[in-house]
């Protein structure tokens, strides 16, 4: 099965990272330009007890096609029996996630820690490939340590077993998310002459002309942004203007706290204020990054424990900082 993507241009698409891509954000990222969407990665054991929390991370709005539904686990059975329950939610696609590093995911053998084992991961991507009923991808690394790197053969095996897309991230498992991400093997496993699904590249995109100079120098066929674009939707509008060969827009400060707020309050009504609340702390410094002497609105957004607080130090900074 293919994957549906845009024609004639590379996928600016948002990378799945927890308790951030949820379904308020991710809806914030659709709007400023995010071609391709991926949820919060989700246990296949906490999908097939019917945890709450994990199904509602399942959950989409119409306008978010197309996203896939990323899945994790390292037991076979437990992985086939949530195929059920995901496709029921109709994704376009679901995502194996073998890339996490987290201990507490890594070290049960599921995400990157199934890179010690690549047989098992080959053998379990097969499974889901076979008994699924939609176009299945993969997100991994290129390794599980600087001493073993095989993602240029792995891919290979993935895609023999009838992947419809991969995503790499260039940095290995042991890295986590330290020192420099390295695309040179994402370039590689993308001008392997037997590769012909789409590859992704993943990891320190940081600003559109890095997303617009890794996809010429790499080839890839799309871009999977995840911690820049962490309280900066407008980073996918941003990289859709420079590789149509447009500058980027300024965004005013008016923007900013009104996009700002959107999100809190949406995502108060999607998971109630007090998650919402401390989940939107990760966001504050980028949506107001740059502006000259913002500690101690900062300190006074992170801070605050309702919405209405949310709301005054919101209504302050945009008095504050009018031109």
């Amino acid at each position: 099965m293919t994957l549906q993507l845009p024609n004639n241009r590379p996928v600016i698409g948002l990378s799945p990272m927890d308790d951030i891509t949820d379904l308020p954000f991710r809806e914030l990222c659709k709007h400023f330009g995010a071609d391709l969407l991926i949820t919060e990665f989700i246990a296949s054991e906490a999908l097939n007890r019917d945890a709450e929390k994990s199904l509602r991370k399942m959950r989409f709005t119409p306008s978010q096609h197309p996203i896939g539904i990323q899945i994790f686990g390292a037991d076979e059975t437990e992985l086939l029996q949530c195929l059920e329950t995901v496709e029921q939610a109709q994704p376009d696609f679901i995502d194996i996630n073998w890339g996490c590093p987290v201990r507490k995911v890594a070290g049960r053998g599921a995400g990157s820690g199934i890179l010690q084992d690549i047989p098992k991961m080959i053998r379990l991507t097969d499974a889901i490939v076979r008994r699924a009923k939609l176009p299945v991808t993969v997100k991994t690394r290129l390794g599980y340590s600087a001493d073993s790197m095989p993602i240029v053969e792995v891919a290979e095996q993935l895609q023999d077993v009838g992947i419809a897309a991969l995503s790499i991230h260039g940095r290995t498992k042991t890295q986590m998310y330290s020192g420099t991400a390295d695309w040179t093997l994402i370039g590689q496993v993308k001008a392997n002459p037997r590769m012909h699904i789409p590859i992704f590249g993943n990891g320190d995109i940081t600003t559109p002309q890095q997303a617009l100079d890794h996809y010429r120098r790499y080839g890839v066929d799309g871009i999977l942004i995840g911690r820049a674009a962490i309280g900066n939707p407008w980073i996918f509008e941003q990289c859709q203007r420079v590789f149509n060969g447009d500058s980027e827009r300024e965004i005013t400060i008016e923007e900013r706290v009104s996009v700002c707020r959107r999100h809190l309050h949406d995502a108060i009504n999607f998971k109630g204020e007090h998650t919402s609340i401390f989940e939107m702390r990760k966001h504050y410094g980028n949506y107001f990054k740059g502006l000259r002497n913002f500690k101690p609105y900062r300190l006074r957004l992170v801070s605050e424990t309702t919405a209405e607080g949310v709301d005054n130090v919101l209504d302050q900074i945009a008095s504050s900082y009018q031109p």
